[in-house]
């Protein structure tokens, strides 16, 4: 054996032992994009922006929030192993994307759409649902995802009342819950960021179901 096919040998093996380089994670997108368009309806919510002005909050919680979830949600369909954060990125996606629709069609008097109709607790009655299911299917993630959606599953419910009872500190505690699902999921996105960047895990608490 000569040594010019020692040396490819060597390098061939070299190759195949260098373990894969990791995934690119869309979460780290995903989280980011996500909060804009959160912490506009918070604001709203909590009487930051007057009520009549709703529609403010559209442009963030379509083109930040609904849109780059949307692509967040593509890029993990393509990445191996992350159908579940696919599904979790396009149900908000969805939601997000629904609701500056919704917001939009209100206060444009779209379809023959009011603040009166019944869109709305239409609206949040469906997503609730869709909500606490997927908090209930989540379960297996570990903790601060759970209370984090569990916060959501809060915040519309509590927006739901407000709705339905026009009493405006169910508003003020829906507001106050979207607050607190946000800072749960400023963390988690903290802790990706970090470790996308060498550094150590963060805490995020142990599964409720194992």
């Amino acid at each position: 054996m000569s040594v010019e096919s020692d040396v490819q040998s060597g390098a061939h093996a070299a190759a195949a032992a260098a373990p894969a380089a990791p995934a690119a994670n869309p979460a780290l997108l995903g989280l980011a994009t996500f909060l804009p368009g959160a912490i506009s309806l918070g604001l709203w919510l909590v009487g930051y922006l007057p009520a009549a002005q709703v529609g403010a909050i559209v442009p963030a919680v379509v083109f930040s929030s609904g849109l780059f979830l949307l692509v967040s949600t593509v890029w993990a369909s393509r990445t191996p192993g992350m159908s579940a954060v696919a599904a979790i990125f396009g149900t908000f996606s969805a939601f997000w994307l629904s609701l500056g629709v919704a917001i939009a069609a209100i206060t444009n008097g779209w379809l023959g759409l009011t603040p009166t109709n019944a869109l709305l607790p239409t609206f949040l009655i469906s997503w609730l649902i869709v909500f606490v299911a997927l908090t209930l299917a989540t379960l297996r993630l570990p903790l601060a995802f759970t209370a984090g959606f569990l916060f959501v599953d809060i915040a519309v419910a509590l927006v739901l009342a407000n709705v339905l009872s026009a009493s405006a500190i169910f508003a003020t505690l829906g507001g106050i819950a979207v607050f607190v699902f946000c800072a749960i999921f400023a963390y988690i996105w903290f802790d990706a960021m970090g470790q996308e960047l060498g550094g150590r895990a963060m805490a995020m608490g142990n599964p409720v179901q194992r």
